[in-house]
């Protein structure tokens, strides 16, 4: 992520050349070689090859590139993807390439010293991204608000039918939603199914604002799913398709950044229109509150319109004047949009030849290294339960409905300021320590709300209420946040990344529905101490699993990830077992201890 990015299309240095080398103990190195020696001989479907041109001979490359462009009819750029070939095999070494103008050399310096300077056409694909982020966001927390009024409205009194109402668009998600990505993408390209899945949106919004019944509304929320799942699974990848190498990481992370300002949207919205009222038209505020959710797919329905096709999805239909039009545009040059044309698809052929014979799906489990990817799609700490609660768990402390709603659009505010930091963070502190930092505080600050509410005076319950729920939320921005889902987006082997990234998004949508579906009724028997404990504990689990199963991930990669993932868990388990003194020793009690013995030969 950041400048260094494991995506295969990314030719970039090795974690070896791009970081500082850490002191490492050869025993320890000679374990991890030996642990990746065994995984080469009995693993067959893990690739270590970081770029699909490194290793073959100049006059080979050349060769390649002049059939590669006689089959495709490209001859008339043949002249750039020679020089493109020859520089995406070793991007380190354009200097002393004399084929290159020194205008062309420029250009590939000032990628590195101007990673921002960009076509017009990478701000407008960024925006078109981001407003899609923001759809999601706002389809989340519109409800936060309406349901202080539309669960009246209705009569809904049972806490597993507020349950459900609330979590209808993310059990559609996540079993339907995400699985129709693949067929939406194939027929129709990225562009497309972002365009249908904000259509949906834009036509739900509509729906549920018009509903005249509780089980219409549940129709409209259900309808919600199908454009949740898709738009979540395919807008970041057309980013990271679209993107080159040195920004692909940050926009990637821009996701979760522009979602949380859609979060604070929603919240805004409720807001708004709570006191708006209309003669002739019952619940008119709530309805605005939901309706206003149709705005931002509105704009983004006009503006896929005028962003090119991803140029991936061009060539994986063999439409290589399509793509090379499209990389033009994304491309400050004709030159770079040759290179990265040749370099997608020599990565594309790598993929075809991991995939030949493969099932994927069954692979995905029952290959231990892919396996181990999976497991680490299993995050659960209950911010959800204060995305579409808040406003009811504010009342419940004592605030009326307009300070409930007031301080919930604080609860989006704070998300959304705290967020901005992990773009940073992510690739500096790295994920496995963002998530052990992170989770003790968030189960430490749900504890502190749920006792909060034994407090007698009103006055300080509520403030101790709102505080805990705020210090949650400053502490799962940059961490549990947007790891999760950079995670996801990495730790799959690229022939079964798709799938991985589907399976790990309808994981996500699946628990966010859990969670909105069972916390009124776990609210109403555990009561709010029991219920904020129930999710703390979660938290010390998720922080347990973190420590002793979670690789870290940062900076690494193709090759480094697969041997990472590729060590067995009870050993990854026993390393960390032992050095849990040495930990103690270093950080709590603060001595000077001999460096720490190192799992993995990467790091």
């Amino acid at each position: 992520m950041g400048e260094k990015s494991s995506d295969p299309e990314a030719p970039s240095l090795s974690h070896h050349e791009s970081s500082i080398s850490i002191e490492k103990q050869g025993g320890d190195a000679a374990t991890a070689r030996e642990w990746a020696h065994d995984v080469n001989k009995s693993t067959t479907t893990n690739t270590k090859l970081k770029n699909p041109l490194a290793g073959l001979t100049r006059e080979q490359l050349l060769s390649d590139v002049e059939a590669f462009a006689r089959e495709k009819d490209l001859e008339y750029i043949l002249d750039d993807l020679r020089k493109g070939a020859l520089v995406a095999q070793d991007p380190r070494e354009f200097e002393q390439m004399d084929e290159l103008t020194e205008s062309e050399k420029e250009l590939l310096r000032r990628e590195k010293t101007h990673r921002w300077s960009q076509p017009f056409m990478m701000y407008f694909m960024t925006i078109l991204c981001a407003g899609s982020a923001i759809v999601q966001g706002m389809d989340q927390t519109a409800v936060n608000g309406a349901q202080e009024f539309y669960f009246a409205e209705f009569n809904v009194t049972d806490t597993w039918m507020q349950g459900l109402l609330n979590g209808a668009p993310y059990l559609c998600s996540a079993v339907i939603g995400c699985w129709t990505t693949a067929p939406l993408n194939h027929w129709f390209g990225r562009r497309g199914c972002i365009f249908i899945s904000c259509f949906i949106s834009f036509a739900a919004s509509f729906w549920m604002a018009a509903a005249h019944t509780w089980w219409n509304l549940l129709l409209g929320r259900f309808l919600l799913g199908f454009a949740v799942g898709a738009k979540s699974t395919t807008t970041p990848v057309y980013g990271a398709e679209c993107s080159p190498a040195n920004i692909r990481g940050a926009l990637v992370m821009m996701w979760q950044m522009w979602t949380a300002f859609g979060i604070m949207l929603g919240y805004i919205a409720s807001v708004a229109f709570m006191d708006v009222t209309h003669p002739t038209i019952p619940g008119f505020n709530w309805r605005l509150m939901l309706g206003s959710t149709a705005i931002p797919p509105f704009f983004v329905c006009i503006q896929v319109y005028f962003c090119p096709e991803s140029p991936r999805w061009y060539m994986m239909r063999n439409r290589y004047h399509d793509a090379y039009k499209a990389l033009c545009k994304f491309r400050p040059s004709t030159f770079q949009a040759a290179r990265d044309l040749y370099y997608i698809h020599a990565a594309l052929k790598v993929e075809e030849k991991l995939r030949e014979g493969k099932h994927l799906f069954r692979e995905m489990f029952t290959v231990p290294r892919n396996r181990r990817a999976a497991q680490s799609s299993f995050f659960f700490c209950g911010v959800n339960a204060i995305m579409y609660y808040s406003s009811s768990m504010f009342r419940e402390a004592g605030f009326d409905t307009r300070m409930a709603l007031v301080t919930s659009l604080g609860c989006g505010i704070t998300n959304w300021i705290f967020a901005l930091p992990a773009v940073y963070t992510i690739d500096t502190f790295g994920r496995r320590n963002l998530l052990l930092t992170t989770f003790p505080l968030m189960c430490i600050f749900l504890l502190f709300t749920g006792f909060s509410f034994y407090i007698p005076d009103q006055t300080s319950r509520t403030a101790c209420v709102a505080t805990g729920i705020y210090l949650f939320m400053i502490v799962y921005s940059p961490g549990e946040g947007p790891v999760p889902f950079t995670y996801s987006a990495e730790a799959f082997p690229l022939y079964i990344r798709d799938i991985g990234m589907s399976f790990a998004t309808a994981t996500t949508w699946g628990f966010n529905f859990i969670v909105s579906l069972t916390w009124p009724s776990l609210n109403k028997s555990f009561t709010p101490t029991g219920a904020f404990g129930w999710y703390a504990a979660w938290n010390f689990f998720g922080w347990i699993f973190c420590y002793f199963c979670l690789p870290e991930t940062k900076a690494l990669s193709l090759e480094e990830l697969d041997q990472v993932f590729s060590v067995p868990t009870t050993k990854h388990i026993n390393h960390y077992r032992a050095m849990l003194p040495w930990y103690v020793k270093k950080y709590l009690l603060r001595r000077d201890v001999p460096p720490q013995k190192q799992l993995y030969d990467y790091y």
